[in-house]
């Protein structure tokens, strides 16, 4: 079985196994692809503690990262489940904690397996020569998490406006290496009303950022913060800041990835500072979803003669889409050629993504069985607020002595994943053992 035939496959089983509702003409799941992004964590060490963050109070007591050897398994099982040029995103803890040359060849096998190497990283030990090495390596992205919640050592400054001096310096170590950048923000109330700033920022530096994502508050790990101010962190308060901070308007609702209480996303090219909104034709967007059944998805990792050569063989069979396509990039240069000339077509892409995490005790079975973005565990990959929700059950040794308390909460997380296992498979729910105990109490 080739490549194509093998993401195909997995395509067709992802979109099977969705619920009628969410099989909609804009859905990219299980259509042009069966993930967004499978997290690969190789440590849990870190050498910051956010207020917001995801780890369990138990992360930093494991001081042995998880061998080479399950690191290369649980890649191999990414690949088997979700295909060639699945997003890969290295992270922990912090992944640059983890030994160079360890990263190194972590990095190289993602590239080997034909999949996309990126790292979730907060900077810290992330120099230029460095990052040379991890392209040279094979790395793709770099996502750098930079806001108030990590209260870094040493930094004086209280706002994100502040914190752009850290920022400014992660964009000049990256500059010219040759590795996409992406910058990660927690929002909290602490920084919402600084977002029209931090994507001012971004927008700035387009040509070395490509993309931003927000993630917005959730109340899970050993963060201090807790759970969100509902009526004021709003996927509706967040794209509206964003906006501000762009001076445009933008469509956010065009695609669907996965469950639509999950995500926001959009894409713009930046021509001389003008925005131009991509996903303003949502039509448009379900022909090219309706004619492409994840071959461009798959070609995105070749070359961009292959990737454009597709796209007119997709327009040669489809008529419709043969049609839409010019007038869309009529109507897209009759809007902004001023801009377009003024920059010589030298455009920049720009992705805008919202991430609406769910808090721990409060996970909503659907929105887990259309999860889009998973992390890889010995036993495949699962969705990430499930994880976070039950991180000890995955990284504390078996063999560890552990108190009455730790039995009973690894009991009640067992029969947490029981339950959600369940009804992502559609199976009889276990009987309660709410009163379930063991010898060790």
């Amino acid at each position: 079985m080739n490549e194509l035939q093998h993401s195909e496959q997995i395509r067709q089983k992802v979109w099977d196994s969705f619920d009628p509702e969410f099989k909609t003409d804009n859905q990219v799941l299980g259509r042009r692809t069966p993930i967004g992004c499978v997290a690969l964590e190789v440590t849990q060490r870190c050498n910051l503690d956010c207020t917001l963050c995801y780890l369990s109070e138990n992360s930093e007591s494991v001081k042995h990262d998880i061998p080479l050897e399950e690191v290369f398994k649980r890649v191999d099982r990414i690949y088997q489940d979700f295909g060639a040029n699945t997003n890969v995103q290295i992270s922990g803890g912090d992944p640059t904690l983890r030994k160079k040359e360890e990263l190194l060849e972590i990095i190289r096998y993602i590239t080997k397996s034909k999949m996309r190497a990126s790292i979730n990283t907060n900077g810290i030990l992330a120099t230029r020569e460095y990052l040379i090495e991890l392209k040279e390596a094979g790395l793709r992205d770099i996502a750098f998490h930079v806001d108030v919640t990590q209260e870094r050592k040493g930094f004086d400054g209280k706002t994100e406006i502040d914190l752009d001096r850290i920022r400014r310096d992660y964009v000049e170590r990256a500059r010219g290496v040759g590795i996409n950048i992406i910058f990660n923000t927690t929002v909290c109330d602490e920084n919402i009303k600084y977002i029209p700033n931090i994507i001012a920022f971004v927008k700035e530096n387009c040509d070395v950022v490509s993309f931003a994502s927000f993630q917005m508050q959730a109340d899970t790990g050993r963060g201090v913060k807790g759970g969100r101010v509902e009526d004021l962190i709003t996927f509706e308060n967040v794209t509206s800041k964003l906006e501000k901070g762009l001076d445009a308007k933008l469509s956010w609702d065009t695609v669907l990835i996965g469950h639509p209480q999950c995500h926001r996303i959009t894409n713009a090219l930046i021509a001389d500072g003008e925005v131009i909104d991509l996903f303003d034709d949502p039509e448009l967007i379900k022909l090219v979803l309706a004619a492409d059944t994840g071959t461009l998805r798959v070609l995105d990792g070749g070359s961009a003669f292959a990737f454009i050569a597709r796209t007119f063989e997709l327009m040669r069979k489809n008529r419709q889409l043969a049609k839409a396509l010019p007038k869309y990039l009529f109507r897209k240069f009759k809007q902004h050629w001023r801009a377009l000339l003024r920059c010589r077509f030298q455009v920049r892409k720009l992705t805008i993504f919202c991430q609406n995490f769910m808090d721990a005790e409060n996970l909503n079975m659907e929105r887990i069985h259309h999860c889009s973005f998973k992390v890889a565990t010995a036993d495949g990959a699962i969705s990430m607020c499930l994880h976070n929700s039950i991180r000890d059950e995955f990284i504390l040794p078996e063999t560890r002595e552990l108190s009455r308390d730790e039995v009973v909460a690894r009991i009640k997380a067992r029969e947490k994943a029981a339950v959600i296992r369940a009804v992502e498979e559609k199976a009889p729910l276990p009987e309660d053992k709410s009163e379930a105990c063991c010898s060790t109490c």
